[in-house]
């Protein structure tokens, strides 16, 4: 994971940091699969990357078959004035074929029931009547039925030897019918990752602590917990780490033996008791550093040995953007998926921004709610501040804001990524 230079100086004004764009394209360049891969039952692979490309060793379905309870016969001896058919079989699912059909000749079939051989057409059995003449069994088909109607074709929903999923797909439940509908009831995926997360400061302590005057919970922790939970990764947690720089550096430096990424929260300016970032220079290699964005300029992105590290800020609005943006697409690619990109749309602003500093790209909570005409417009979060949680907690995503705008206006569209494009709910 080594590469060009960087830009490392916090006192360089934003038009000299890492853009969003150029911060993407270096994780893009720097990014490769690392989890090892195994074999796992099907019913325990929902939500795993898959490892290989997969592809149908027989048509899906095997055979022609009926889609509704009813009638098949051959649609060459209809006529437009319907059809009087003698009933020669019975065939229900899980039977061969039988016999072809003699001419005239049609047989009771049932859903998911293989067509007999010739057969092309059926009949909904609500759509007949049945008759008896002479001892003969026949059923009277209604005109107007269209050749190859209420019949499934073999292969129609796979063919043979056709790529059901490939390699580094996220397996859903849908993924799972499918692979299970070729027969599969094993599949190859890459393993979570071992991921080790570490808050950092003198001030913290975990719920259920009694806490004093300058004294926080550890929000950070559950927050980055529960998002990581959106991808196929392993938590350990390394706890609270006192501001001690030698502290620091062993927990880093242990840490990195033992997991695929080490994420942390807080330590990563450059003040007094700032430790990760002097940790991780000490460790390994920085690779990003200072971002021209609002929330979350101090990102860190950098490599200890074989280890991923992921330094997010310490508060809670900018580690979880951060997170987001940098770290979910970084943990993704590691684990053998694609580099995810949130999905976006453009809608009216429901608020207004007079002045805005160029060249950084700022994101603010915001919320959908129907304007005037009924369509949905943009609500910013009232306040901007990094360590509010409550606009966390009452966004439904974020509003995208482009280096180059100096304002917003009032019904201007802007860019809206929804928490659901993140995994989020």
């Amino acid at each position: 994971m080594t590469g060009k230079q960087l830009l490392d100086d916090c006192f360089l004004h934003d038009k000299d940091r890492l853009r969003h764009h150029e911060a993407l394209t270096i994780l893009k360049d720097r990014l490769t699969a690392v989890a090892t891969v195994e074999t796992v039952r099907l019913e325990a692979a929902l939500e795993r990357v898959l490892a290989d490309d997969l592809s149908a060793p027989r048509n899906i379905p095997l055979a022609d078959n009926s889609a509704v309870d009813g009638y098949a016969f051959r649609h060459g001896d209809f006529d437009e004035a319907g059809g009087f058919f003698r009933l020669e079989q019975r065939i229900a699912a899980g039977q061969s074929g039988g016999a072809g059909l003699a001419p005239w000749g049609a047989a009771r079939i049932f859903t998911g029931a293989v067509m007999p051989p010739g057969a092309d057409t059926v009949a909904m059995q609500e759509d007949c009547e049945q008759h008896q003449q002479d001892g003969q069994d026949f059923v009277i088909v209604p005109q107007g039925l269209r050749k190859g109607a209420n019949c499934r074709l073999a292969g129609e929903d796979v063919a043979e030897g056709t790529t059901i999923l490939s390699a580094g797909q996220r397996l859903r439940a849908q993924d799972l019918a499918a692979i299970a509908s070729a027969g599969r009831a094993e599949v190859p995926v890459f393993r979570k990752l071992k991921v080790a997360l570490v808050s950092t400061g003198d001030e913290l302590r975990r719920p259920g602590d009694l806490i004093t005057v300058g004294d926080v919970y550890d929000s950070n922790h559950f927050l980055l917990r529960a998002l990581c939970a959106t991808l196929p990764v392993e938590i350990e947690d390394l706890g609270i780490v006192r501001d001690d720089g030698a502290l620091v550096t062993a927990t880093l430096k242990e840490a990195a033996d033992r997991f695929d990424v080490i994420l942390t929260t807080g330590g990563a300016s450059r003040g007094e008791e700032d430790h990760v970032l002097r940790a991780l220079d000490g460790l390994g290699t920085r690779h990003m550093w200072q971002l021209a964005i609002k929330p979350g300029r101090p990102m860190m992105f950098g490599s200890i040995g074989n280890c991923v590290f992921l330094g997010l800020p310490g508060n809670p609005v900018a580690a979880m953007v951060c997170f987001l943006l940098y770290a979910r697409p970084v943990m993704s690619v590691l684990g053998g998926g694609p580099f995810l990109a949130p999905q976006s749309f453009q809608v009216p602003a429901a608020f207004e921004i007079p002045r805005k500093k160029p060249d950084r790209r700022e994101f603010y909570r915001a919320f959908l709610k129907p304007g005037p005409d009924g369509k949905p417009e943009a609500h910013k979060f009232m306040r901007d501040g990094s360590g509010l949680i409550t606009g966390l907690r009452e966004a439904d995503g974020l509003v995208e804001i482009p280096e180059e705008a100096t304002s917003v206006t009032q019904g201007g569209l802007v860019t809206f990524l929804p928490f659901s494009s993140f995994g989020m709910r």
